[in-house]
Parts: C-alpha cells; sequence; structure tokens
C-alpha cells in the first residue's frame, strides 16, 4: 500500500506541473533580433555595428559588436559600455555593462550583455539616437571613445513583445 501512495503522489505532482506549464505564458521576443546601424567615433574610426537585443518579460538586453579594433589586447571586463537607443521616438533609453569577453589585440570589439533600468512594454521602439550626446560610448582603461549614430537600424527599429 505505501508504494502505491508514494506513486500516486507522484503522479498527482506530476499533472499539476503539467497544468501549471500550460498555462505558462508564452515567451516574449523582441523583433527584430538583430539589426545593423552606422557610428562615427571620430579618430577611433567607425562603421557598422552589430546590435543583438534579448527580451525577458518587460526587460531587454543588447550586446553590440562593432568593427572598431583595438592595438592591444583587452580583459574581459575591462569596457564599461553605454548605448543610448530612442526609446518609442521620442524619450532615450540607455544600456550599460562591463560584461565584454577578452578581446585580442586587434580584434573587434564586442560589448557582452548590456542591461537597462528602463521596463519596456508590448509595443515599444527601440532605434538609433541622433543628439548632441554620444549614442555608443566605450570606457577602456581611462580612455573613452564617443561615437554618434550615423543611420537608424537595419532592418529597423527593436519591438517589444
Amino acid at each position: 500500500m505505501r508504494g502505491s501512495r508514494i506513486g500516486l503522489g507522484a503522479m498527482a505532482a506530476g499533472a499539476l506541473a503539467a497544468g501549471a506549464l500550460a498555462f505558462a505564458p508564452a515567451a516574449m521576443a523582441v523583433t527584430p533580433a538583430k539589426a545593423t546601424a552606422n557610428y562615427d567615433c571620430g579618430s577611433w574610426g567607425g562603421g557598422t555595428a552589430e546590435l543583438n537585443a534579448t527580451q525577458s518579460g518587460s526587460g531587454i538586453t543588447i550586446q553590440v559588436k562593432t568593427a572598431i579594433t583595438t592595438p592591444i589586447a583587452i580583459g574581459a571586463g575591462d569596457v564599461t559600455t553605454a548605448l543610448k537607443l530612442t526609446h518609442n521616438g521620442t524619450g532615450a533609453a540607455t544600456f550599460t555593462g562591463s560584461a565584454n569577453p577578452a578581446i585580442p589585440a586587434f580584434g573587434a570589439f564586442d560589448s557582452g550583455v548590456l542591461t537597462s533600468t528602463t521596463a519596456f512594454a508590448a509595443g515599444d521602439t527601440l532605434d538609433s539616437y541622433f543628439g548632441d550626446d554620444p549614442s555608443l560610448t566605450l570606457t577602456v582603461f581611462g580612455t573613452t571613445v564617443e561615437c554618434f549614430a550615423t543611420s537608424v537600424q537595419d532592418p529597423g527599429p527593436f519591438v517589444a513583445d
């Protein structure tokens, strides 16, 4: 008898878990997941940056990969990155972080994951920021590189789910 009670209890727990999964909300995804935009970083160069966005609930994270290279190796976490994007066409949302992977000498820049304190709602948009402030700022070894967006995102702005 004791064995059957355990079996019934396990089956009931399994049924409850399956029922909870059936009512779980669908995963959210910002679209497009990847976009490109052009940035001018003055004497540091510039070019196309790839922006990869991921959404989890009301939070969005972005990773920036650029053609900007460094003449020296940079250790993991040694770059502080700030990316400013236009939020819903009028405001701005800033994504920051210091999660870059190690970058070899003459390697292309990768910000790692950047986060924002802004909560995003379904339908919110994020696109290149044009203004007096830099759109993308990289700080490494006490040197700050300021970059300004020169194009909107392609294929279009990120749209929150």
